[in-house]
């Protein structure tokens, strides 16, 4: 591949990280917080690309110039193609443009052990009415608190549906730590008035109260707690669909 042609994939590259950073695309790769790295990175590679188109185009405009006067028997310069199959790096360009990638969802949370740990502390909550917690919140406070800012209390949390091979459902977030390549699930089972019919990946937001009652992750041991539900209502994705709080 010639110098033009890594400049064009350098500007499509970069062309790719800008239209990621300036939409919401880049959240599922990596967490909301490393959004002015991803557009710093595409901004620096566009800039290399026209230093290298223009370096090229100079280059050339300059043996031109040296060329004059020459006779033809002078000879030409030996051009060496470069291999086609190089060109295949564009693919995986094309791919970050036209298609985004789901986020992770039921299938990764199954196979993954709950990404649960024991909070620092935890914030203090209003003193009446409904509370709406995070998921990984309510897990937190449940598993390792013993619920005790939860009892007697209406709670809403919002994750995604995963049904394991006995047909227990869960409500999921995945957590992640930098970016979706490490990102691990936390889980909540669900009892009570569970909805009749229940789709792996759709996305619920839960209304129930604090139970006692707890599981073991068949995948790695770890708390998983349970909330009885009480009514439970579909709703869209979020934009970002992974939790940060987890390791915060």
């Amino acid at each position: 591949m010639n110098r033009q042609a890594q400049a064009a994939v350098l500007f499509l590259l970069g062309a790719a990280l800008l239209h990621a950073g300036l939409t919401d695309l880049y959240l599922r790769y990596v967490k909301a917080g490393l959004r002015p790295l991803v557009l710093a990175a595409g901004v620096v590679l566009i800039a290399t690309a026209l230093a290298t188109a223009w370096y090229e185009w100079r280059k050339k405009d300059h043996g031109d110039e040296r060329g004059e006067g020459h006779g033809e028997g002078q000879g030409e310069g030996h051009v060496h193609r470069e291999p086609r199959v190089s060109w295949l790096l564009v693919l995986p360009l094309l791919a970050l443009i036209l298609v985004a990638p789901p986020a992770l969802g039921s299938y990764s949370a199954l196979r993954t052990g709950t990404a649960l740990q024991q909070p620092y502390g935890y914030a203090d909550l209003p003193a009446d009415g409904p509370l709406r917690l995070n998921l990984v919140d309510y897990a937190g406070r449940a598993a390792y608190d013993d619920g005790r800012s939860l009892r007697g209390r209406q709670i809403k949390v919002t994750g995604f549906v995963a049904l394991d091979r006995a047909g227990t459902p869960y409500l999921v977030r995945m957590a992640l730590n930098c970016c979706a390549a490490d990102a691990q699930p936390v889980k909540v089972g669900l009892s009570g008035r569970i909805p009749p019919v229940l789709r792996p990946d759709t996305w619920l937001e839960v209304t129930g109260t604090y139970t006692t009652r707890t599981a073991k992750d068949p995948v790695n041991n770890g708390p998983i707690p349970f909330i009885e539900v009480s009514g439970a209502e579909p709703v869209a994705a979020p934009k970002d669909p992974y939790d940060e709080t987890w390791n915060n």
